[in-house]
């Protein structure tokens, strides 16, 4: 078996049946599609139990509990028979073409193929695609290497290019399960990122597609239950907990994954979440929001404390004024 497909789910019936439609016509010898579902109360067994029926290399396991996506993402990989695993969500689409270029990449050996994201909304209607890193697509790095660690970590633009979408990354399965899943950060939602980073010691070598893969649905975050500040949580605490543990708070690895995690939270996010808390009665958020603004723009350099100030001293109602402007100026130029 050359390659797994493995999706964790959890009541997504809604959704994951156009996901496995987009993969199963892909399917060819060596490759298998593991589904394992964290005890969903939805339709989720009856949907893809049809597609068991079709095709006997989906595997379809459920547990009668909720697991959480830590661990869930750990037992499909354990689940799986493949040489590689391919992390996908159930609820994204794979593009035509894309297992075999996966297999076609995988040939190669190395321990983590990074593919491209194009980003849509919740019809699945392309908005973007997803920066990663500003290097070449078919760029390889042996992150064991200091020097070549370093420049991939000076090229990430986002923490996709530290594996914070699962769907974005096809991975060894030995090299995966010889690094035991980390129990302290089991519920943080980033179990599988610290398992990769701490790979790296040993050798971790990663090749960077770049091409888009799959259509990711981004207005379906399944972290959004307790509101756009805990989203905002889970990111900004998670990322700078990972830096610090893994590298060490002063060590160039951290400041670049705090330098991302700035690109993905610039102050426009800010005042959108305050705006959200407002018009959604989460009014005692915004203390929380503004303790992650501290934390996001933390390193002393001129765009933090030019970002920090924005947010702290710009009324919302002016920033309101700022961006309805600029829309407007927008629109003339379209039509100019």
């Amino acid at each position: 078996m050359k390659l797994s497909i493995c999706i964790p789910t959890y009541n997504f019936g809604a959704f994951i049946g156009g996901t496995l439609e987009s993969i199963v016509g892909q399917l060819e010898p060596g490759v298998e599609v593991v589904v394992f579902d964290g005890g969903s109360t939805d339709d989720t067994e009856a949907i893809v139990g049809r597609f068991c029926a079709r095709n006997p290399a989906v595997r379809y396991v459920r547990q009668a509990f909720r697991g959480g996506i830590d661990r869930d993402m750990a037992r499909s990989v354990e689940l799986a028979r493949g040489e590689y695993c391919w992390l996908f969500s159930s609820d994204d689409i794979m593009k035509p073409g894309a297992v075999r270029r996966v297999l076609l990449e995988t040939a190669g050996g190395l321990d983590i193929y990074l593919g491209g994201v194009t980003l849509c909304d919740n019809n699945m209607a392309p908005i973007e695609e997803h920066p990663i890193l500003d290097a070449p697509w078919n760029s390889a790095f042996d992150l064991r290497d200091d020097a070549q660690r370093l420049r991939y970590f000076e090229c990430a633009r986002t923490t996709m290019a530290f594996f914070s979408f699962m769907g974005a990354i096809v991975i060894r399965r030995r090299r995966w399960q010889a690094v035991p899943l980390d129990e302290a950060y089991v519920g943080s939602c980033w179990a599988h990122v610290v398992r990769i980073l701490r790979m790296i010691p040993d050798g971790l070598s990663v090749k960077y597609i770049g091409e888009s893969l799959q259509r990711k649905r981004s207005d379906n975050d399944s972290f959004m239950d307790k509101g756009l500040v805990h989203r905002y949580a889970i990111a900004i605490d998670g990322y700078h907990r990972i830096s610090t543990d893994v590298f060490g708070e002063y060590s160039p690895e951290a400041r670049h994954i705090r330098r991302v995690i700035v690109n993905e939270y610039p102050p426009k996010h800010f005042f959108f979440a305050k705006r959200d808390c407002i018009r959604n009665g989460r009014s005692s958020d915004i203390a929380e929001l503004d303790r992650l603004a501290g934390r996001a723009y933390r390193d002393h350099n001129l765009r933090n404390l030019a970002y920090l100030a924005t947010y702290r001293l710009l009324p919302l109602w002016v920033y309101e004024l700022v961006r309805a402007a600029a829309k407007r100026l927008r629109r003339t130029g379209q039509r100019v």
